[in-house]
Formats: structure tokens, C-alpha cells, sequence
């Protein structure tokens, strides 16, 4: 189809109303503001057969944010194409200092008409939900950690210091159980901490438990079970590298996959002169905080310790030799990097890097459960 013969529509989407622009699909063509609508589905579907009367081929965007994908799927479900935009990269004059909805909608079709916009990738409504469990475990986790400090700095103020091997372990717990204050009100407020870090550790359980239980019968099943083969990559961290990631299939080389993760450096170059800096730390900060604290497993030696060697059983072939390929080269290039007095943050992040474009390889040997 003709590119002229598409009408593209930019949509500021907010929770009360959408404003809607319309540019036409010559390079000259108008690009004007046509107004606001209500939020809701109907009121989106009366719109969109109002503009199918005049246009027979509609392109939409908008700015992905807090309203999430009910719009894209209903766009998609009416016959349309639309592209979920990040904000982060829609290009903007530094010279803009006026931001208004009619002026974000204006923008985003003339851009789209331009195609200087390019669609993040959008998840269906099982994996969304997956990808919500996880979410929601992550802060049960956040929130868990949190109250824990809470707690040992409260004793620490107090003088009290556990001496043994590791806190919150069952030894841990008994010398907290033997703790007491002179004054009632500390003896409340400890007892308190007490309680809400056993409803904290109580609600983490029943999430991991409800994770557990749901991950089996959903479709990405056998690729979160084939990641679990590489060293540092458990239950946890798989299951949320899929539901932040997808189908790593989806890039076209691990390069891409590392960009998408903002485990590449930046960098400021002109001429001859090159200039690199720090990791971009761009994309998906979730999926990379996971390939961060796995890549700390490599400081040991490789081996296939007994989890290890559950995870391998029944995975294919090609899993596990380049499981064990990620082990060999991994475990060196740490114990490398170390030897050459690179400090352990580096190491680590270097580390992760590569553990993206073995994910990425086992990614292309397991097919997702249609």
C-alpha cells in the first residue's frame, strides 16, 4: 500500500481523555489537531469508524506510560496498526519549553508520518499478567529487605550486635527472640518490627508459592526452565528475565539484547578521537539488576554442582553444552579481570554483558508452548 494513502494518528493518552492529531500521507500533507476524546473503549470505537469512513488505512501511536496496552490491543483488535512509543525515545527540541496534550499529539503524528518512531514491543495479556506477579514479588522483596534494615538499625542504636555467622537465620532469630528492653515503649516498638518482618517474609512466600505454581502452565514455560541451565540464573531471576525481556528472538544478535538491557558503554566520538564511558544503563533496569546479581556466581570455579545438574535433566543437548560453555568462559574471564586488578562492580558488569548473549543463544534453541 501506498504511503500516501496512509493517514497517521498520534494520540496523547491521559486516564480522562485522548487528544487526537491527524497528519496526512504525503510529506506535505496537513497535519492538524482534531480534538479530544473520552478514555473509554466506546467512546475510542466511535472514533475510530468515524475516521474509517474517510481513511481506509489508519496508522496510531502513542506515548507509553501508566495506561498501558488496553488502547494498542483495541486499536489492533478494530483492524488498525499502532505502535506503542517509548518516551524516552521520541525526539524533542531542546528549544521546547511548552508542553501541552494538543501539542504532543501534533508531534507524535508528524513523527510517526516521518518515521522517526519505532514501536516498543508489546506483551500479550497472559504474559502481562506473569510479568505483574513478578513485579509485585519484586517489591514484596524490596519491601522485605527495607523492614529488615529498619530493624537492625534499630538495634544497632541500642547497642545490641549480633555476633553469629549470618542474620536472619535460624540462630538469628533466637537471639532476637532473647532480646528485651528496660523501657515498655522500645520493648513495643521492637516487638512491632518483629511482627511486620514475619508478615513481609510471610507475604514473599506465598508469592514465590503462587510463582511456582502458575510459571508451569504458562507459555514461556520451557524457555524460563532452559535458562535455569546457565550458572546465576534461578527460578527468580528466569522467570523475571522473560517477563521484562520476552522472546529474546526477537533481536536480531546478542549486541541488541545488550543495548536493550544498557549493557553497552556510552559513548562520545567525532573524527579520529574515540571516547567511551560508563554502561548506557538504559532499557529494562529490572531484567539487568537480575543478570547483575546472578553474574556473581562466576567467581567460583566452573562445576555442575548438584541444582545445577536437576535444572540439565530432561533440557536439550545444545542447552546444556552452551550452559556449560558460559561456565568455562565465564568463571576464566572473572578470575581473568581480577588478576589484571579490575575492580569487582567492572568485573561484574562485564560479566553480565556476556551472560546476555548466552541467554540469547538459548533463547534460539527452545521454542515457547503455543
Amino acid at each position: 500500500m501506498k504511503q500516501d494513502n496512509v493517514f497517521y494518528v498520534g494520540v496523547d493518552v491521559s486516564k480522562a481523555k485522548h487528544a487526537i492529531a491527524i497528519a496526512e500521507g504525503s510529506r506535505e500533507g496537513e497535519v492538524r489537531y482534531f480534538g479530544e476524546i473520552e478514555a473509554t473503549p466506546a467512546a475510542v470505537e466511535r472514533f475510530v469508524r468515524k475516521l474509517e469512513k474517510k481513511h481506509a488505512c489508519l496508522h496510531f501511536c502513542y506515548e507509553a506510560g501508566p495506561t498501558g496496552y488496553g488502547l494498542y490491543r483495541q486499536l489492533v483488535e478494530l483492524g488498525h496498526r499502532c505502535d506503542v512509543v517509548a518516551a524516552s525515545l521520541i525526539p524533542k527540541r531542546p528549544g521546547e519549553r511548552v508542553k501541552t496534550n494538543r501539542r504532543d499529539a501534533v508531534s507524535l503524528a508528524r513523527l510517526l508520518r516521518a518515521g522517526e518512531l519505532k514501536g516498543i514491543w508489546v506483551p500479550d495479556t497472559v504474559h502481562e499478567a506473569v510479568r505483574d506477579l513478578v513485579r509485585v514479588r519484586a517489591a514484596a522483596s524490596e519491601d522485605l529487605r527495607k523492614k529488615r534494615q529498619q530493624m537492625l538499625s534499630f538495634l544497632l542504636r541500642h547497642g545490641r550486635v549480633f555476633t553469629g555467622q549470618k542474620n536472619w537465620s535460624r540462630a538469628h532469630a533466637r537471639w532476637l527472640a532473647a532480646q528485651k528492653f528496660d523501657h515498655p515503649a522500645q520493648q513495643i516498638v521492637f516487638q512491632d518490627q518483629v511482627d511486620v518482618i514475619t508478615d513481609a517474609q510471610a507475604r514473599l512466600e506465598r508469592l514465590d508459592a503462587q510463582l511456582a505454581e502458575l510459571v508451569p502452565s504458562w507459555s514461556m514455560a520451557p524457555v524460563v526452565a532452559a535458562y535455569q541451565a546457565l550458572r546465576g540464573v534461578s527460578f527468580i531471576v528466569a522467570v523475571t528475565f522473560v517477563s521484562e525481556v520476552g522472546d529474546v528472538r526477537r533481536f536480531d544478535n546478542p549486541r541488541q539484547l545488550m543495548a536493550f538491557l544498557g549493557l553497552v558503554p556510552s559513548e562520545r566520538s567525532t573524527g579520529e578521537t574515540v571516547k567511551r564511558g560508563g554502561l548506557t544503563l538504559a532499557g529494562n533496569r529490572r531484567a539487568r539488576r537480575v543478570l547483575i546479581e546472578g553474574a556473581w556466581a562466576y567467581r567460583y570455579p566452573a562445576r555442575v554442582s548438584e541444582t545445577i545438574r536437576v535444572r540439565l535433566e530432561g533440557l536439550p543437548k545444545a542447552v546444556r553444552e552452551i550452559a556449560w560453555k558460559a561456565q568455562t568462559r565465564l568463571c576464566a574471564r572473572y578470575r581473568r579481570l581480577m588478576a589484571a586488578g579490575k575492580k569487582a562492580p567492572i568485573i561484574v558488569a562485564a560479566i553480565a554483558r556476556e551472560m546476555a548473549a548466552f541467554l540469547w543463544a538459548i533463547g534460539h534453541q527452545v521454542e515457547p508452548v503455543n
